[in-house]
C-alpha cells in the first residue's frame, strides 16, 4: 500500500468567492501545501536544506488535473489526503483527495519533478532522476 498523508485545512472566510463558496484556485494552493507535508511527513528536510545539503531545490509542478465535485464553504473542515500514485524516471504523479467527512469533495493529480540548478546557468532548473533513496522514504 502507497505510503499517504492526512492534511487538514480550516476553511476561512478569505478562502470563498462572493457566492460564500471555496474559490478554487485555494484548492491548488492547499494541494500544494499537502504536497510539502508529504515529503516531510516522509522524513526529508525543508526544501532548503534538502538544497544546501543535496542541490535538490524542490518538486516543481509539471503539469495538474483536477476534477471538482461538490463545493465547500467558509467554516467547514477539509481533509487533503495525499500519496504518490506513480514514480517515473525524473517524474511523479502525486495524487490528492480533498474530502469533507464522507464526501469526495475533489481529486488532483499533479506531476513534478526532483529538480537542481544548472552548472552553466544557475536560473535554470534541471530534472533529476528520482534519488532512490527518497523514493524508498515515500512508497
Amino acid at each position: 500500500m502507497a505510503k499517504t498523508t492526512l492534511h487538514t485545512v480550516n476553511v476561512s472566510f478569505g478562502d470563498c468567492d462572493p457566492a460564500g463558496i471555496v474559490f478554487f484556485p485555494n484548492f491548488l494552493r492547499w494541494m500544494d501545501a499537502a504536497s510539502q507535508f508529504f515529503f516531510m511527513e516522509c522524513g526529508l528536510p525543508p526544501w532548503r536544506d534538502l538544497e544546501r545539503s543535496r542541490g535538490i531545490v524542490g518538486t516543481p509542478l509539471l503539469e495538474i488535473n483536477t476534477k471538482f465535485i461538490k463545493a465547500v464553504a467558509y467554516g467547514e473542515t477539509i481533509t487533503i489526503t495525499t500519496s504518490i500514485e506513480e514514480w517515473r524516471s525524473k517524474v511523479f504523479v502525486q495524487m490528492h483527495r480533498v474530502t469533507r467527512g464522507d464526501d469526495l469533495i475533489c481529486e488532483g493529480r499533479e506531476v513534478r519533478a526532483f529538480v537542481k540548478r544548472d552548472a552553466d546557468d544557475r536560473e535554470r532548473l534541471r530534472a533529476i532522476p528520482v534519488p532512490e533513496d527518497i523514493k524508498a522514504l515515500c512508497s
